[in-house]
């Protein structure tokens, strides 16, 4: 079992940064890949990015490539994911989750672990 904590969401202004941050606690955090979702109101829950399990390979969707960063503090069990250049289509619920796909993966189907989410809001 892994329990998985978001925090750092909030209300930012277009163009402002925001730092996301997964707590993992339970089993080795090492053996999973972490991904970041996120799901506006009425719409599907759409992958943002994801990162191996040691961190060294990362990929992401093209709506946040070049703006987004993921990482990972294997010695401190978390996760993270800054947010640049935000806009107000980055408005959402944002979700991380731990897959025992070592690579990560692109599929919300592979996710077997999900945080509670938190709440990222981008004012136009």
């Amino acid at each position: 079992q892994v329990t998985l904590v978001e925090s750092g969401g909030g209300l930012v202004q277009t163009g402002g940064s925001l730092r996301l941050s997964c707590a993992a606690s339970g089993r080795t955090f090492t053996d999973y890949g972490v991904g970041w979702f996120r799901q506006a109101p009425g719409e599907e829950r759409e992958f943002v990015g994801t990162i191996n399990f040691n961190g060294k390979s990362t990929y992401y969707s093209d709506s946040v490539k070049g703006r987004f960063t993921i990482s990972r503090d294997n010695a401190m069990n978390t996760a993270y994911l800054q947010m640049n250049s935000l806009k107000p289509e980055d408005t959402a619920l944002y979700y991380c989750a731990a897959t025992s796909v070592f690579g990560g993966s692109l599929r919300s189907a592979a996710y077997e672990y999900w945080g509670q989410g938190t709440q990222v809001t981008v004012s136009s």
